[in-house]
């Protein structure tokens, strides 16, 4: 398999025959997989931790972010969440969010980048409110 040549739904079939082979599904819920890839999440941090994010665990590394892709699949699956569908909807709202003007004219630095954080996060709770 190659990222050229797989699609989403290839891999999400892989993982689903994967898991059904040993009978895991009734240990996999949809707060334990997300427990699951937050654990598997910060396990690849790990190999940037005190590296100033230089790490020659190259394999190491590549065994933490499939196993972080396979709970997302897995999640997927076990949520019927629609993966390309979600990413789409997702990069709208940020398309909204970050303008690629305001980004690309290279103005815009860490400091606009929270200050548009923190008046979105702002929004959100007079929104709820």
């Amino acid at each position: 398999m190659h990222d050229e040549t797989t699609n989403i739904s290839q891999l999400k079939d892989c993982v689903d025959g994967f898991t059904k082979e040993r009978k895991w599904g009734k240990h996999h819920t949809p707060k334990n997989l997300a427990l699951s890839i937050a654990i598997e999440a910060a396990e690849l941090m790990e190999h940037f931790q005190w590296d100033d994010l230089q790490s020659e665990d190259k394999e190491g590394i590549q065994n933490e972010l499939a196993d972080v892709m396979i709970y997302c699949l897995h999640f997927a699956n076990v949520s019927g969440i629609d993966i390309a569908h979600a990413i789409e909807k997702k990069l709208k709202k940020l398309e909204k969010k970050y303008p690629a003007e305001l980004f690309r004219s290279g103005k815009a630095g860490s400091k606009e980048f929270w200050e548009i954080k923190k008046a979105y996060r702002a929004k959100r709770e007079t929104d709820i409110v």
